[in-house]
């Protein structure tokens, strides 16, 4: 499917404010970005590289006053998201190196502390895909999905604790869970078709069967329609943008995923 997504961040600047941004969808197998523009208002320099994780990064200095960002993409995605139930677990012996990091504790999934809740959800499920589709129901269940619930960085511990977030805090905690028992999983950041309400969206990939699949503890079908725009190992490595300084807030954030015409 064709899809148009665009992301439009409205900044009040009081001081020079350094930005690291992560705005620009990446073409890979999954998703094939045919046209895309990035402006800013007012014009600055800005500076473009990729970090470890193969993520599109920009760099730039907000001048004080108002400062916008608009960003919009066409891109070509799958209507329709690959599942394999049965598809096994990798020994670890057997995973690529790049896959490594994902098997880590990471600052918001600390996997060390979950170990025996993560056998008892999957007790008998067979190793691989379907532990991960036991750990996607279990989070899917115990935790609430309130968008806009969480307005400061949260672990899966304290996710655990209040029994609610939004989505990438019930993304991290399956993670978590997930790496417990020695399956890599990352999350991933980028747009939803159709997603109520209209927001960036956050899900995550497990390594299974040699290839990375899709879950999503925030919907009850893994529809497709997904552009992504980065992968890490959680919210610190995929936030969409990071400024260092007090001097700039943001004062809105429009998103919109449309199919094209």
């Amino acid at each position: 499917m064709r899809l148009n997504v665009s992301c439009d961040l409205y900044f009040q600047v009081d001081d020079p404010t350094a930005l690291i941004l992560m705005l620009r969808p990446f073409s890979d197998a999954q998703q094939w970005i045919t046209r895309s523009s990035y402006i800013v208002e007012p014009v600055v320099p800005i500076t473009e590289s990729k970090d470890s994780y193969g993520n599109f990064c920009q760099r730039l200095v907000a001048p004080p006053g108002e400062f916008i960002i608009h960003t919009a993409s066409e891109a070509i995605t799958a209507e329709h998201i690959d599942s394999a139930p049965g598809a096994c677990f990798v020994e670890i012996q057997n995973l690529p190196d790049q896959v490594l990091p994902y098997l880590l504790p990471s600052r918001y999934c600390e996997s060390d502390r979950f170990g025996d809740l993560a056998r008892e959800i999957v007790a008998d499920a067979r190793p691989g895909y379907d532990q991960v589709s036991r750990i996607v129901a279990w989070v899917r269940h115990s935790i609430q999905y309130i968008p806009g619930s969480s307005d400061v960085p949260l672990s899966a511990v304290e996710v655990h604790h209040r029994g609610y977030g939004v989505c990438k805090d019930l993304a991290q905690l399956a993670i978590t869970l997930c790496r417990s028992i020695s399956i890599p999983a990352r999350l991933v950041a980028g747009y939803l078709y159709r997603l109520e309400p209209m927001d960036m969206h956050a899900w995550f990939e497990a390594y299974i069967g040699d290839r990375w699949y899709a879950f999503d503890p925030t919907q009850n079908d893994l529809q497709g329609g997904r552009v992504i725009i980065a992968f890490g190992r959680d919210a610190a490595d995929v936030s969409i943008f990071h400024q260092f300084g007090l001097g700039c807030v943001l004062k809105r954030m429009d998103v919109r995923v449309e199919m094209c015409s």
